[in-house]
């Protein structure tokens, strides 16, 4: 369990500290953000395209055989990483890694199944589940702390002696038996890969390139309106046709990429739909938070870690601590209570923001978010575990990487579209009619691209302007004001999303299995 504990937390704290090092790495490499950005797009998207592959690919090699090289490559682009002259050999190394995370999420799952079964194998679940959250307090802890005091290279090269323990330690683990006569779906490898890829990058650059009309980021048009959208349904389309090739070679007694057996029965399709959400939620705040401390409020990326402690650390703690109420709850009493926990914390959260972070309040409200998805993290996964029987439990692990990728990109496009879009329309809202702000000055600032500034590079702005003191102050309130608005009401829609993800967890067993039954739980 130390072993694949730790595996996952290599996986996990990488993927919190490059959010956190995104300004050290801008100051070292003289890029735009959004190009180190990018680094983070490709981590994300080799796990969620690839992981599929990774799943066959330990079934057909072994294992252990593929943990411990992944292992190893994965430490190789940490060395990579940490050493990278340029930004684009950064962003080069972070796909090496996203790929050998791809085939690490299900081995993990695969392991589990082998060595652990029963109420030991729902421990085991719920002990990945919280190193994972585990990893992102000390991702954004200690890629905070280097950032700010030392060098983001030294987060990432933390992880190398990190790897080669991980390495030396597997050779204890129980191998798990290979099976050499399934085949690799290469067809179904580029539909799923297509689907994941078009998918997260139309959503993650819909307020880049526009939700309807095309903006000037936008690398074409298509008469006038916007790539995204179009992207998205493509991607959208490629997926349907994955799913109806798996059913053709599954029909035709061939191996397809997807064991379609773990989207089944009606459970199981429940848990994912549940879990999708979840993600999509835990994106939300992963993305609102950090946006505010360190763009709004301009705080250094080691306050922004220090914020987020008490978030991540609820999530830690409640994943590990749920499992004591599997013998007393069903999973669908557990569902419930933590989606109803996490909307009403986003809707205290709406009502008590303000322009502080710190502050009992809110810190209250992300806790209660966090202790909500901590529960559902372990909660949905044992349900997708043991619903299933124990040779696909590389199907699963896929699946829940595949899930947790793609519901990351879709949260963070939803909330970026929406407070961006709040934004505008309150920015809008004010100006008009407002005889401190003229058209003429309305003129002579983009009102096209409005996004979410701090008061002093406003300042900066309409310093460019033949705005007036009293004009200028004027504008710093309209900021302020439209840019609370929007962060309210975005709380308030996900406090809303968290209740709607009610009734498809109605869908999840309500019954409680034996401790001597490790199989499968009757759906009802």
């Amino acid at each position: 369990m130390v072993v694949i504990a730790m595996a996952q937390f290599l996986i996990s704290f990488n993927g919190a500290a490059l959010p956190m090092s995104i300004g050290p790495m801008v100051a070292t490499f003289k890029t735009p953000p959004t190009t180190v950005g990018t680094a983070i797009v490709v981590y994300a998207l080799m796990i969620a395209a690839f992981v599929m592959l990774g799943a066959r690919i330990g079934q057909l090699v072994g294992s252990k055989r593929v943990f411990q090289a992944m292992v190893i490559v994965f430490g190789a682009a940490m060395l990579l990483v940490s050493l990278s002259p340029t930004a684009t050999i950064m962003v080069a190394a972070e796909g090496l890694a996203g790929a050998a995370a791809s085939a690490l999420v299900p081995t993990l799952v695969v392991l589990i199944a082998a060595n652990f079964t029963g109420r030991q194998q729902q421990k085991a679940l719920g002990f990945l589940g919280s190193a994972a959250a585990f990893a992102g307090v000390m991702g954004f802890l200690v890629a905070g702390v280097l950032g700010t005091l030392s060098t983001w290279r030294h987060a990432f090269a933390l992880l190398i002696p990190l790897a080669a323990a991980i390495f030396g330690l597997s050779f204890k683990l129980r191998p798990v038996a290979r099976k050499s006569t399934i085949s690799i779906d290469v067809v179904g490898v580029l539909l799923a890969a297509g689907s994941v890829i078009l998918m997260s990058v139309g959503l993650n650059r819909l307020s880049h390139w526009g939700l309807l009309w095309s903006t000037p980021n936008a690398p074409f048009d298509l008469f006038g309106l916007s790539p995204a959208p179009p992207v998205v349904i493509v991607g959208i389309v490629l997926g349907q046709t994955f799913l109806q090739w798996s059913q053709r070679r599954q029909s035709a007694q061939k191996t397809p990429l997807l064991a379609l057996e773990v989207l089944g029965s009606r459970q199981e399709r429940s848990a994912v739909i549940s879990l999708f959400i979840m993600v999509v939620l835990s994106a939300c705040i992963n993305f609102l938070v950090p946006l505010y401390i360190m763009t709004i409020q301009g705080q250094t990326s080691l306050r922004t870690g220090l914020s987020m402690i008490p978030y991540n650390s609820s999530i830690f703690f409640s994943a590990v601590l749920v499992v004591k109420l599997f013998d007393r709850w069903t999973p669908r009493r557990i569902a419930h209570r933590a989606f109803a926990l996490v909307a009403v914390g986003m809707l205290w959260l709406a009502a008590v923001i303000h322009n502080e972070w710190s502050t009992p309040p809110i810190i209250a409200g992300l806790i209660a978010v966090g202790l909500g998805q901590g529960a559902l993290v372990t909660l949905l996964f044992n349900v997708l575990v043991t619903a299933s029987p124990k040779e696909f439990a590389g199907d699963v692990g896929a699946l829940r990487g595949t899930t947790n990728n793609l519901a990351t990109a879709v949260g963070t496009a939803f909330a970026s579209a929406l407070a961006i879009g709040l934004l505008s329309a309150a920015v809008m809202r004010h100006i008009n009619d407002n005889p401190l702000i003229p058209a003429e000055l309305q003129a002579e600032v983009d009102l096209d691209s409005i996004n979410f500034v701090s008061n002093d590079h406003l300042m900066e702005i309409m310093g460019r302007t033949t705005a007036t003191p009293e004009q200028v102050v004027e504008a710093v309130r309209i900021n302020t004001d439209a840019r609370l608005q929007a962060l309210k009401i975005s709380f308030s829609v996900f406090s809303v999303l968290a209740l709607l993800a009610i009734f498809p967890s109605g869908h999840l067993t309500d019954y409680i299995p034996p401790d001597d039954i490790p199989g499968e739980v009757p759906s009802g």
